[in-house]
């Protein structure tokens, strides 16, 4: 049988789901980066305590939006109200699918009344190209990929400054004087003489700046921000460290993405190459469904409520209406029990059989979508999605979508955690055990970003 696309190969495998379960992906790599340019603890501890250098040059794909029409034509898929979106300013764009379960998430800039730079995960990239390419209205699609394939330069480069020193490190190196910038509007400025813009915003809960510009002229702009950043406590985040920032903003980066199934989907499984981000993922974790939509989320439990505006044309309106009171899982945190972290860590690496998954730190996760079953008493109440130590927290936390009525901060679950009959060469022999875990709010930490 023939596996050119998506649709293919989910068929050659009998279903998506044993084509994801067989799928020897482990958790995605951040590439163009060293794992730790100093060391993972005092990376996290930055976001806190001093200033955080993440980098984004590498890992996101950006697709380009050029035309009369790209406001009409993304309004079209957005969730969120995007009629207020002008030049120098950006948002969060949240799309579903016919059905209303969560696509992707990513962050539209707007260049300018003809220019979006749509900027995240190759899901939302994937989804806007194909809708893009059939489109009747007056827009233009470029595709600038992520460098999981390295080559020698991107459109622009792209990092984040974070943390309560970030504002007085941008004000040092920028010439003249920073601009004043709204939340998650954009603001132009040079350093070291090469313009560049910024999109004022947070990540981990703290307050920073994400700046990018021309791909040449990065060498310069960083030097400086180094230099200056070495009385701040500056440190760069490398690739193991970067995935955790998500943990304590309660941000879920990877949701299962709903493109998998329906028949309004299918011409866009039949466009994506069996070779994409989707077709190439892998699923893994305790919480094991025969049917896909158990992997589905919604926006409201993802805390995305707020970013629905039914006022707008767009797909999966009409199924977000329908079930817009009817929310059954809330997004929290989980503190996992040290004690029983550290007793599967130990049991793990022993000689006795059988033994437990082994825990890697920071980050325990072992597949492109991760997904661990919550129990009450001995009973399902939800699912845990996106894990990793913080050295703030000092425990691992990870993300969940528990049943709405079984949420009460303090209150104690337990994580299975393993991979029950794994299919996968990179998951070891283990057995399947259960980690305490303590209900905590999302973010984990009050956020101090300002929103004026």
């Amino acid at each position: 049988m023939s596996t050119n696309n998506l649709e293919q190969k989910i068929n050659a495998a009998g279903g998506v789901l044993k084509m994801l379960r067989g799928s020897d992906l482990g958790h995605v790599i951040f590439p163009g980066i060293p794992p730790e340019f100093t060391n993972w603890r005092d990376e996290q501890r930055a976001w806190q305590h001093s200033v955080v250098l993440f980098e984004q040059s590498y890992h996101m794909t950006e697709l380009h939006l050029r035309g009369a029409d790209v406001l009409k034509f993304i309004a079209g898929f957005a969730t969120n109200k995007l009629s207020d979106l002008h030049p120098m300013r950006a948002k969060q764009l949240v799309m579903v699918n016919h059905a209303g379960y969560l696509i992707s998430d990513a962050i539209v800039f707007c260049e300018a009344d003809d220019f979006l730079r749509v900027v995240g995960p190759p899901t939302a990239s994937n989804w806007l190209q194909f809708n893009a390419e059939k489109s009747d209205l007056k827009i233009e699609v470029t595709r600038n990929e992520n460098m999981i394939v390295p080559r020698p330069s991107r459109d622009v480069f792209r990092f984040q400054l974070q943390g309560p020193n970030a504002l007085a490190l941008l004000q040092e190196v920028v010439e003249d004087k920073l601009p004043e910038i709204k939340f998650f509007h954009i603001g132009e400025f040079k350093i070291a003489g090469q313009t560049v813009r910024a999109l004022r915003h947070g990540m981990a809960g703290r307050p920073g700046f994400e700046i990018y510009g021309p791909w040449d002229a990065q060498h310069a702009v960083r030097e400086r921000v180094e230099e200056a950043g070495i009385k701040y406590d500056l440190r760069k985040a490398g690739a193991i460290t970067y995935p955790t920032a998500a943990q304590e903003s309660g941000w879920m980066p990877r949701p299962f993405p709903s493109v998998y199934q329906g028949e309004e989907m299918k011409d866009f499984r039949e466009w994506l190459p069996a070779k994409s981000f989707e077709g190439g993922a892998s699923l893994g974790g305790s919480f094991v469904s025969e049917n896909p939509l158990d992997y589905c989320v919604e926006p409201n439990e993802l805390g995305y409520g707020k970013m629905v505006h039914f006022e707008h044309d767009f797909i999966g309106r009409d199924a977000l209406l329908a079930k817009r009171a009817d929310q059954k899982r809330t997004k929290v945190t989980l503190e996992w029990n040290n004690e029983d972290v550290f007793r599967v860590m130990q049991q793990s690496v022993g000689i006795d059989r059988p033994r437990p998954k082994f825990i890697s730190l920071p980050v325990p996760m072992y597949a492109t979508f991760e997904y661990d079953e919550i129990q009450l008493n001995g009973k399902p109440i939800g699912i845990s999605q996106w894990s990793s130590y913080s050295s703030n927290a000092g425990a691992v936390l990870s993300t969940a979508l528990l049943e709405t009525d079984s949420v009460e901060m303090g209150k104690e679950v337990t994580l299975m955690w393993g991979e029950p009959n794994s299919q996968r060469r990179t998951v070891e022999e283990h057995a399947v055990v259960g980690i305490r875990a303590k209900i905590a709010p999302v973010p984990y930490f009050e956020k101090s970003i300002k929103r004026d």
